[in-house]
């Protein structure tokens, strides 16, 4: 096994193991590095959660070849409805106004999970290092050179390129000390899923989104007449909902929520994590990119923290196929300075939509109040307003690169000739 990757990523989970799967027919040698074992019997991050893909992001997976395997266990998301609890004021978006099948999907990360994984299992040019520590990461113009600890001991690497994707408490970047935007929001979100018993077939595909004095809660449809219940609460409060029994539990949802989608029941497990808003200042150094969490971590709101770590795949990928294909240094500062410029001003734009939202919508001042529902029903009543809105939810905004249109990373001349150059080397 050489010890040299063109491309090293730390953090095997849902952006990481996407990054590796997006680039396992480039020719390039990759190394993944995942502090769980592969014996565990499941990945922190392909557990139980659903996640809301964006129309975007279903085109990245499409595009990586896993859709197909994914779709069985995907709802679509076919309007979205957003209001403001106790006020008149409310917003629709609309896959049919959009011309598409479906603004997007919500999907259990589990799925996500197992296409990756199997995408992934005895790839000749991928290498797993599990469970893996990083104990020394040393970086200069020439390469970066990794001492990874390994349940047979210590063993030394070096890489054109160190990705990190080890999540919103990146040890790689705390290591390097990149400094960050850090906003703690004072709340958690609530995690659980329940059952639409008596939901109308005009809700069938709605999404909801309900603005609450302590922030929003969403309810998202899933297979099966369930809904992925997404609850944001004051910490202080967040213990005394997640020790409700679960008769308990439903019964004070229902009164936050209301009726439209009729009688909820079956609560699952609930759990709840921090929120708060991490924006990395820095995305690259020599021979280092951040991508996914390890970048940006955002309040759950409107669902875009996942689809914007897989916006960071897509193009990461394009440069990473460009620099193959013309013989460039995968690692090298043109790489480095054009990832940085194109990914910059979405990570901003989509950092500041969520942030604002929640900082417009936790306003308790009439005067806000009534802004926030003229606001509401503005965007319901202004086409050009709410297309453009969708276009951002949906990540279709800008420019794409090859997997956010859906297309594979690479074209077949390109393959042609990675299968050539792989049989001419010894």
């Amino acid at each position: 096994m050489s010890n040299h990757y063109d491309l090293v990523i730390v953090g095997g989970g849902l952006v990481g193991g996407s990054l590796a799967c997006a680039l396992r027919d480039t020719g390039l040698r990759i190394a993944i590095i995942e502090k769980v074992p592969a014996s565990a019997a499941i990945q922190p991050s392909y557990d139980e959660r659903v996640i809301a893909l964006s129309h975007g992001s279903r085109r990245i997976f499409t595009g990586m070849g896993l859709w197909s395997a994914i779709a069985p266990e995907a709802e679509p998301i076919r309007r979205i409805h957003i209001s403001d609890r106790g006020h008149a004021g409310f917003a629709h978006l609309s896959a049919e106004e959009e011309g598409v099948d479906s603004l997007g999907e919500v999907v259990p990360a589990r799925a996500m999970g197992a296409a990756i994984e199997q995408a992934l299992a005895e790839h000749p040019r991928i290498d797993w290092l599990r469970p893996g520590r990083i104990v020394a990461l040393n970086l200069n113009a020439e390469q970066a050179r990794l001492e990874v600890m390994l349940p047979d001991g210590h063993r030394s690497l070096s890489a054109s390129l160190v990705v990190a994707a080890d999540g919103g408490d990146s040890s790689l970047r705390e290591r390097l000390g990149i400094p960050l935007r850090d906003r703690d929001y004072g709340q958690q979100a609530i995690i659980s899923t329940v059952l639409a018993e008596q939901a109308p077939a005009r809700t069938r595909g709605t999404a909801f989104e309900r603005f609450t004095r302590s922030g929003p809660l969403a309810m998202l449809p899933m297979t099966q007449g369930r809904y992925s219940v997404v609850w944001t609460a004051w910490e202080r409060e967040a213990p005394g909902i997640l020790a409700l029994d679960d008769q308990a539990f439903v019964a004070r949802l229902q009164q936050r929520f209301g009726q439209r989608l009729g009688r909820l029941t079956q609560p699952a497990r609930r759990f709840a994590y921090p929120l708060r808003l991490r924006l990395a200042r820095q995305i690259t150094r020599e021979r280092f990119a951040l991508i996914g969490n390890a970048a940006h971590t955002l309040h759950p709101v409107a669902g875009q923290g996942f689809n914007l770590g897989l916006r960071d795949v897509a193009e990461l990928t394009d440069l990473l196929v460009e620099a193959q294909s013309t013989a460039a240094d995968p690692g090298g500062v043109a790489l480095l300075k054009a990832y940085q410029r194109r990914r910059r001003a979405d990570h901003l734009a989509t950092a500041g939509l969520t942030d604002g939202l929640v900082r417009l919508f936790g306003l308790p001042c009439p005067h806000a109040q009534l802004g926030r529902n003229l606001g509401l029903v503005g965007l319901d009543l202004l086409p050009p307003l709410r297309h453009r809105l969708a276009r951002r939810f949906m990540g279709l905004e800008g420019r794409l690169p090859r997997l956010a249109r859906g297309l594979p990373p690479v074209s077949s001349a390109f393959l042609r000739w990675a299968d050539s150059s792989s049989e001419e080397t010894p």
